[in-house]
């Protein structure tokens, strides 16, 4: 998957868990190349998950 691939993929995502959790702000959502890891663990603090319950979260948007 390209990088563009995965930006576009991850905008998509992105509005889905806004809308599945509406604490969540762009801040706690912001695509930065490399920093994947950084954004799931910054989700997985404000939502309160662990990382095998977010990455089905995600998986299923």
């Amino acid at each position: 998957m390209s990088k563009t691939e995965v930006k576009e993929s991850w905008t998509e995502q992105k509005e889905k868990l806004k809308q599945q959790f509406a604490t969540l702000i762009n801040n706690d959502i912001l695509f930065e190349d490399g920093k994947k890891e950084e954004i799931l663990e910054k989700l997985q603090i404000k939502l309160g998950k662990t990382k095998e319950e977010l990455n089905n979260i995600i998986a299923t948007l």
